[in-house]
């Protein structure tokens, strides 16, 4: 498979307040030297807790935030090097489904016009074009020409992320970003979209970076997954690779903490101590050595980089081969 997008050594940095009357120079380092890529056709999952970077990430890929420092390949294209008009061209093939579907849709339009609104920003004038297009996306997700005369406050919150994926979609990108798409969803709505989302790959030959904090959802979805703590990514790898021999302790704590729905089988829980480090204070050294029961004299000094420990497995951890 080809390269769709290339990320290479993205820093991301926020400036924090301590206060309405005190100021202080901190900055919060939301991405520190990220770097991987994903494959056309692929899904990769990036997976970590929350204020972990993941959100950041998806707007710095797609523009919507700056980048410090560091490249954005997609499809060749440096991204973050283009001017407004040649990025205003990219951006029919980079899409992103936000978490709130009703948040990022207008109340005030009817789903029709939510859905054709990206053909008219994009120069397309035909009118008769832009309903026929909006007729065949909307019946591609499962929904039905009646519904576009509705408004937004009429569906139900399923309907409305399929809405939102119609809007995605209206432009036939080459990638998706899935920030959070299906974690404000019920259980029995969540399968829908992710079904919903694989039909949609195989169909319209999308890529999609599926951004989420639920493993079992990513595991169900992603062909890879990296996982992030604290602005890096720790490790990066096959779904498979990742559920059956992950390398990191921070990854083996996250499956651990999955539910098994079968009570007859005791799973043992591995527990962090202490809670993730003040993003404004990052401990020198490996940034997860504070709650790592593996962790030694080297881990509190020296920062590990991300490695390949073997085919297409790549670890960001002293220890990685003894435990």
């Amino acid at each position: 498979m080809n390269t769709l997008l290339k990320i290479e050594n993205v820093s991301k940095s926020f400036s924090a307040s301590e206060g309405l009357f005190f100021k202080t120079n901190k900055k919060v380092k939301a991405l520190d030297e990220v770097s991987f890529d994903i494959k056309k056709g692929e899904i990769l999952g990036i997976v970590g807790e929350s204020g972990c970077g993941k959100s950041t990430l998806g707007r710095v890929i797609l523009r919507l935030l700056d980048a410090d420092s560091g490249k954005v390949y997609f499809d060749g294209n440096d991204i973050l090097s283009l001017s407004k008009i040649k990025m205003r061209e990219i951006r029919r093939d980079m899409q992103i489904v936000f978490q709130d579907p009703f948040a990022s849709l207008n109340p005030r339009m009817r789903v029709g016009e939510l859905i054709g609104e990206p053909l008219k920003m994009h120069g397309m004038k035909d009118h008769r074009e832009i309903n026929k297009r909006v007729e065949e996306i909307i019946r591609l997700v499962g929904l039905d020409k009646y519904h576009l005369k509705k408004y937004p406050h009429e569906f139900s919150g399923g309907q409305r992320q399929r809405i939102c994926i119609a809007r995605a979609l209206i432009l036939k990108p080459k990638l998706v970003i899935c920030d959070e798409a299906v974690s404000a969803l019920d259980v029995s709505i969540q399968s829908q979209i992710i079904n919903l989302l694989n039909d949609l790959k195989d169909e319209l030959g999308l890529t999609y970076m599926f951004i989420s904090h639920d493993l079992s959802v990513v595991k169900h979805i992603s062909d890879r997954v990296g996982v992030m703590y604290l602005g890096k990514i720790v490790e990066i790898t096959s779904t498979e690779n990742i559920f059956n021999e992950p390398r990191h302790p921070y990854t083996q704590a996250l499956i651990s903490a999955i539910p098994i729905p079968d009570p007859d089988i005791k799973k043992e829980r591995i527990i962090l101590k202490g809670d993730m480090p003040n993003p404004l204070d990052i401990p020198k050294g490996c940034r997860f050595h504070m709650r790592c029961i593996h962790a030694k004299e080297i881990c509190k000094k020296i920062e590990p980089e991300l490695k390949i420990n073997k085919k297409d497995h790549f670890t960001a951890c002293h220890l990685v081969d003894k435990f």
